[in-house]
Order: C-alpha cells, then structure tokens, then sequence
C-alpha cells in the first residue's frame, strides 16, 4: 500500500476513533515515508489522545519543523503543550497559529481557554468574543464565555451565555448545571432547581449536578430534600468531600448533629486538612455537649488554615465556656489581629475581660462592638451588665438594655433583665406594664426572663415552674449521664456545690451544718465555684469539710468528672440559678442523687434534679405539681442556721447609725431588687400611721435611695424619714440591728438570711404569708420560732398589725422576751437538731435510691 493510501485510511480510522488500527497504520506510514510531515502531525495527536505527551510533541514538532507555517498542527501542538502544562509554550503556539490565519476561530477557542485555566478572565472572554465574531454558532463559545462571566460574577451576562448554549445544544449538561449555578447566585431558586432537575433529566447519575441541587435546597430550606440530594451524589461519587460537607451543614441545620459530625468526619478522612470541616465539627461537637473535642477541632482547623478568622472566633467562645477566660481572650485577640472590624470578637472579648475582672477594658470592646455596629443587640447587653454591676451607672445601663429591647423585643431575657436592673435602682415606671409582659411571655414558653428575677415579682408558682423550665431546657439541657448507679457504703458522701463559700449570706446560714454532720455516717465535700478571701469565716468552712475542690475554672464538663472523681452520693446545688451557680455541672449527672436546697427557693425545672429540701410552711401539702424535684418536707423550718453566730458586744449607737434619738425604727435589710412599689406604699401608709417613726433600709446603689426618696415624698413622707444603713462586718451588722424595733417584711420575696439576722437578735419580724416559697421563708421561719402571731394573711392585716405593734410598747416588748427565751431552743437556732433532720432525710434519700425506687416525696420525723 503506497503511502498516501496508508495516510488517507490511518487518518480515517483516527477520525472514526478507532485509535489502535489507527495506531498501527501511521506506524507502517512512518516505515515507508518517514519523513511524512502529516503522518507524524497526526499520528502525534494521536499519541496525545493517548496520554503520551512527550512523544506526541516530539512527532508534531518534527512536522513543524518540516512545516514551520501549519497553523493547524501549531494548534495541536498548543493542545499538546497545554495538556503537559507547559501555558506559556502553549500560549505562543496558539499566537503563532494566529498570526498566519487570524480567523482561526479553533486557536481563538483554545487560547480563551488556556486564559480561563490561568484565571485570566477579561482575556478570555476577548478570545471567546472573537470566536463568536467568526462562528456565531459556537455552543461551546458561548458556554464557555459563560464561566469566564461567572467567575467574574456577572452573573446576568453569564446567564444570557447558557441560555445562547442550550439554543444551540439543549441537552448541554454542564451548561444546564452552570446555569443553575448561576441562578443561585441570583436568588433565582426555583429558576435554579428546574435547571439541575432538566440536567438529571438526561443524566440521572451526574454527582456534580445532585450536589449543586442540594445546595440550592439547602439555600431554600428545604432541608431534608437536600440531604437526600447529597446522599444520591455520594452513592454515586462516595469520595465527594464536598457533598459530604454540605451535607454535614444541612444536617446540622436540622440539629441532627450526631448525623452532621458523622458527615464532617467522611470529609475530613477524604481531605484531612480541610479547614471548614474541622470548623464545622467544632460546631457539631459543641451542640452535641462536647466541649472539649469541640475545642480541638477548632485547634485543628486553624493549625490547617491559621488565618481562619471564623475558626479563631469559635474557638474562643469555646475556651470561654470551658471557663479558660486567659486562653479566650488570647484567641479574641488573635481574630481582631486578623479582622479588626470583627464585631463578635469584640464583643466576645469583651466578655472574656469582664470574667477576668477587668471592667473598664471590657467596657472598651463593648464600645468599640457597637461603634462597629451600633445594632448589635448581644454587645448593648453586655455592656449594660458592665456598666450597671461593675461600675454602679445606672442610667446608661438602662439605656442600653432598652436600646436591645428596641433593636429585637424577643432578645432572651433581656425584658426581665430591663425589669431587675431597674428594680435594683427602684425605678418603678412603668413596672406593672413591665411585669405584664413577662407573665405573659412566661406562659407563652419565652425566653423572657431569668428564673431568679421572676422570683421577686410572681406570685404565681405554675408561673415560677413554667420560667424555670425554660431556661433549663435553653442553657441546661440534660447531657449524658456520668453517675454510676447508687450502692449501699458505710458513710455516705455528700458534695456541696457553691460558688459563696466565704462571708456570704448562704455560708453563714450553712456553716453549723457542715460542722455538725456526723463524721462517721457522712463524708463531705466542698466544690467550690466561686472567689474567697482568707476571712475567719473561709477558714472556718475549710476546716468543716473534709475535702475542697476548686471548680471554678473548670468547664461543666470537667466539673462533673471532678464529682464523679470524688464518688459523691448525693450532690447539693446550694446556688440554683443565683449568683456563681453551676447548673450546668448537675446536668451532666456526676452523682446517682442530685438535690435542689437553700440558695434558689422554688424548682430548677430541671428532671436530672431529683429533690427540694422543704418544709411544710413553704410548700404545703397539694402544691407539689409546681415542682419537677420531689419534695421532702423537714419537720420545723428548711432552712438552717448557725448557732454560733457572733453578735458584737459593743455596738453602735442610734447616732453612730444615722437614726433619731427617739422615735419608732421599722426595718427592712433587703436587698432594693426585692422592693415592689405595693410594698414600699404599704411602708409609708405605716410611717404615715405612726408619728415620728422612719424606715431603716439597706444602703444600695445611690440610684436606689434617691428613686426611694423621691418615691416616699410623692406619698406624702417626709424623705428624711428613711435612714441607710451601710456595711460592716457580720458581727457588728448583728449588734446594730437590736437599735430597730420591728423588722418589715416584703412581698412577693420575703426576707429569708436577713430574716434570720433580725430573729437571731431579737428584733421581732411582721410577715404576709405570701403564695410562693420565696413568699413563706418569713413563714417558716416565724413558727419555727415560736412566733406564728407575727405570720399575716393579708397586707391590710399586715399594715394593721406593725401599727398596733408600734403604738403598744408592751405587746412588742412581749414578743421581744419570747423571742429571746425562745432563741437558744427553738428549732430555728438548733443547729445540731436540723442536722439530725437534714441527714435522715439524705438517708432516706439514699435507701429509695438503693432499693432500686425512683425518687419519692417524703416527710422527715422530728429529731
């Protein structure tokens, strides 16, 4: 066969992509010719197609060289040299190509898209402009002006050249795929979904386009459609990371994280260093409760990315809820030092300073969050807290809540939290209006305010339940278990969980206590989540427990495994939700019985806590159904105190404590939260009824005592009537209050330490039987005592009665000598009693426990 006949049935049988006889004909060409220049040209794109660059170039170059003016075999030879990535070489041979046949609409094309692989887009579309101007049919032109336009983000311009694509080629999958891209990018959703579902429609099995249609799901919402749209990519490409991501987000946007950290894994065991995944596990694990993994993989992912600003973030918010607030603020740092304008990290840091005791830095992120964006609702919050607890302004701190009311009226707990700062400066206007909406809110299931706020307000005990319920189930939801099942020992163990132990109302009411259990039948610990000093009173907890353990810094989590280290029994929350509390430590169940008592006076809401310590003046009998815990009822009072509680020998005069020489003292050392304008008018219908008399109130903050002052002049009392008494050592605090002469209780949220300060003295208290556990503490207290006669049903009773009591000397000097000869024995006082009842009710906790019982409510006998 001559060699033209070899070369026309070589090049025939190329055409028709038979590659191997093609193959062996251009052989047997170049036995006999060769030399021939469109043998080796071919035979060279041949090898090409082959994967066989090298030998590809060498054949076509050889034929250049014989032909140094074959446009066509430069433009293979371009391809070639642009499938071994050599751009540049390639990048000539299209221009020389070009040069010789400047219409040559094939190099126009492959040099556009040599410009779109080297991200030069403007050129490319110059190149894909001149290929149109010479073929205006070019579908393949048209579509891949179309990426250039995308990556450009003109995406209206990018549309018009899919659409020109499938004018020309309507079963063009990657321009109907494209084209749904594009749409997305354009909000155009639905338009989006009909573009992937057209391409699926030919190709059922194209992973690319069921990715993009579960993204566009996922961006529509429709959640579980798109999972189901990354489950059909990746039962076709199982090593796409990027569907496995994807899905992750839309899992996690389902709160199906367990299935989310699952997806994030896949990805990262296909892409170990895909930063966004290790992110995203972050976010996963933190709502699965899993702190600490929650903080590695933020580690991780910006050890893969360490400009990952977002990683950075989250990584810090996550130390500062481990409590590692040094760490936190480290981490804030490090994202402003890569986005200073970064509004949350200001804010976060903000936060991480104020945990650190640093409030006037704190104050200065917070300032500089809101300069940012100044409708930042979570850095006004903050920065009211800063400005009202730290550094005592009033004024600006109610402006900053109402300004987050104002910004976003559903803000968690912010109305209630408006409500408490103002009734800590007793501001009460608009209080009822104010009050109003949070009951309603409440018994809508609203985040709307804190359990311990709402105490000083309701009266309702299904309204207490209801709050406390919510932000149990919002800030303390049940984690897994850690807490072995109960068996019987010797000695039980028994953990105090506070964050007072030092000079503080909780621990001078409980020390006794701690000194009073008995060592051989219980062993107890101290777990400590607050700050203390080196005070006798510290020094006195310290030698009561057998064991302190500072759990301060450590997150709920490792709080928890420090319980379940110390193989506690039976774990006392004395905090609740006041001041340093830890609920989050008791949700994760370090010990087989959890009990509620003292520092939170109505139910956690929670079920993992399985008791309230009680008494039958605070809880009666029938009432139970406002509590989650089962009540167990003490035989006196539930609450204790402590026998050897000094009053100071000498103490002041009535001139050394701001009061008149003569003339009847009422007292109230509450502190100005639990004032409410229908108690303080009870008050000064009181004074107004007995000449010369004046109220004795707790100094607070100074916004407090003008609003007091201001108020009882507009009720017709002279302001100078009420006397502030400031602070002083307990003892001293104790002597002082033998200068008044009747103690005034308040309502909804009676006196409950102070109430026992002023009974420990001797100085009488009048109560209203209130219509919740915070509103019987006086109650309790009272018949305990022995004076059940000071105990009112009604505020009418109650005005009449201090009236009566201030007008007759001799029946209030009666109760006086009572209260004193009742004071060494009455059960309120008797320490060594009420730890006898305390512990049997702990043992009888116990033995349901270990019989193998659920928790039951039960009565203590008396000791």
């Amino acid at each position: 066969m001559s060699a033209q006949a070899l070369f026309t049935e070589a090049a025939g049988l190329h055409q028709q992509g038979k590659l191997a006889e093609a193959e062996r004909l251009y052989l047997e060409l170049l036995r006999v010719d060769p030399w021939s220049v469109p043998g080796r040209h071919l035979f060279g794109v041949l090898r090409s197609q082959q994967g066989r660059n090298d030998e590809a170039l060498e054949l076509i170059g050889s034929a250049l060289q014989s032909n140094p003016k074959d446009f066509g075999a430069l433009l293979n030879y371009g391809l070639v040299l642009q499938r071994s990535g050599r751009a540049d070489d390639a990048l000539k041979a299209y221009d020389r190509a070009l040069s010789l046949k400047p219409d040559f609409a094939e190099a126009h094309f492959n040099r556009g898209v040599l410009m779109l692989e080297r991200k030069r887009y403007e050129e490319a579309l110059a190149c894909f402009g001149k290929v149109l101007a010479i073929r205006p049919n070019h579908a393949d032109a048209f579509y891949n002006r179309g990426v250039a336009f995308g990556e450009l983000r003109r995406f209206e311009e990018a549309l018009v050249c899919y659409d020109k694509t499938l004018g020309f080629d309507p079963r063009k999958i990657g321009a109907l795929d494209n084209r749904g891209n594009v749409l997305r990018e354009l909000k155009r959703l639905d338009e989006a979904l009909a573009s992937y579902d057209r391409a699926l429609v030919l190709e059922p099995r194209a992973a690319g386009v069921l990715y993009n249609r579960g993204v566009t799901l996922s961006d529509m919402k429709r959640l579980e459609e798109a999972v189901a749209s990354f489950d059909a990519s990746l039962a076709i490409r199982p090593e796409f990371d990027g569907a496995w991501f994807n899905r992750g987000l839309a899992l996690a946007a389902l709160q199906r994280f367990e299935e989310a950290l699952a997806s994030y894994d896949r990805t990262l065991a296909i892409n170990p260093n895909d930063a966004e995944a290790h992110n995203n596990r972050g976010v996963a694990l933190w709502n699965l409760g899993r702190h600490g993994e929650a903080t590695a993989s933020y580690a991780q992912a910006v050890a893969a990315k360490p400009d990952f600003v977002e990683a950075w973030n989250n990584r810090a918010g996550m130390l500062y809820e481990h409590r590692q607030f040094e760490e936190a603020l480290a981490s804030y740092d490090k994202v402003l030092a890569l986005a200073p304008e970064h509004v949350v990290a200001w804010n976060g840091r903000g936060s991480a300073l104020r945990a650190l005791r640093r409030p006037e830095e704190a104050l200065a992120s917070f300032d500089r969050a809101i300069a940012l964006d100044d409708r930042h609702a979570e850095a006004y919050a903050n920065r009211a807290i800063v400005l009202w607890e730290d550094l005592g302004r009033f004024d600006p701190a109610v402006a900053d809540l109402e300004r987050v009311l104002s910004l976003n009226p559903d803000w968690s707990y912010v109305r209630g939290e408006l409500l408490h700062l103002k009734m800590q400066g007793c501001d009460w206007s608009g209080y009822a209006e104010q009050v109003a909406k949070i009951d309603a809110g409440v018994r809508a299931g609203e985040k709307v305010v804190r359990p311990f706020v709402y105490q000083a307000v309701s009266p309702s005990p299904a309204d207490l339940k209801a709050c406390s319920v919510i932000m149990a189930r919002d800030l303390y939801p049940p984690a897994r278990p850690l807490a072995p099942p109960p068996r019987r020992r010797d000695r039980l163990r028994i953990g105090y969980v506070s964050g007072e132990f030092r000079d503080q109302a909780t621990a001078q009411l409980m020390v006794g206590l701690y000194e009073q259990h008995d060592r051989a039948r219980f062993e107890i610990t101290a777990f400590d989540s607050g700050w203390h000093n080196d005070s006798p009173m510290r020094k006195r907890l310290e030698a009561a427990f057998s064991k302190f353990v500072d759990i301060k810094p450590l997150s709920d989590e490792a709080a928890a495994r420090a319980v379940l280290a110390e193989e506690i029994d039976i774990l006392v929350n004395l905090n609740g939700y006041f001041g340093d509390q830890r609920m989050g430590v008791f949700a994760h169940r370090p010990a087989p019985l959890q009990v509620n008592y003292l520092g939170f006076p109505a139910t956690l809401g929670a079920d993992y806590i399985d008791y309230i310590i009680a008494d039958r003046a605070v809880i009666p009998e029938g009432e139970q159904q406002f509590y989650n815990e089962k009540v167990v009822w003490l035989p006196d009072s539930y609450q204790a105190n402590d026998s050897k509680r000094a009053i100071a020998k000498k103490g002041q005069t009535r001139s050394e404590a701001g009061l008149p020489a003569k003339g009847f003292v009422f007292c109230n050392f509450n502190q100005s939260y639990k004032l409410t304008p229908e108690t303080f008018a009870a008050w000064m219908r009181i004074l107004k009824q007995v000449p010369g008399s004046v109220l004795w109130l707790w100094q607070s903050r100074e916004k407090a005592l003008d609003s007091l002052r201001v108020e009882a002049a507009r009720q017709g009392v002279a302001p100078e009537r009420l006397i502030f008494a400031t602070g002083l050592p307990a003892a001293q605090h104790l002597a002082r209050l033998k200068l008044a002469d009747l103690f005034l209780d308040s309502l909804p949220y009676n006196a409950h330490t102070t109430a026992s300060d002023a009974l420990w003295t001797g100085l009488p208290l009048i109560t209203c039987r209130g219509t919740t556990f915070p509103g019987r503490v006086a109650a309790s207290l009272l018949s305990a005592a022995g004076l059940p006669e000071l105990i009112t049903g009604t505020m009418d009773e109650y005005e009449r009665r201090a009236v009566e009591l201030a007008r007759d000397a001799r029946a209030l000097k009666a109760l006086r000598d009572r209260l004193a000869r009742n004071r060494p024995g009455c059960p309120l006082f008797d320490t060594a009693r009420f730890t006898r009842n305390l512990e049997a009710a702990y043992a009888t906790m116990w033995d349901i426990a270990c019989g193998g019982e659920a928790p039951r409510g039960f009565s203590v006998e008396a000791r």
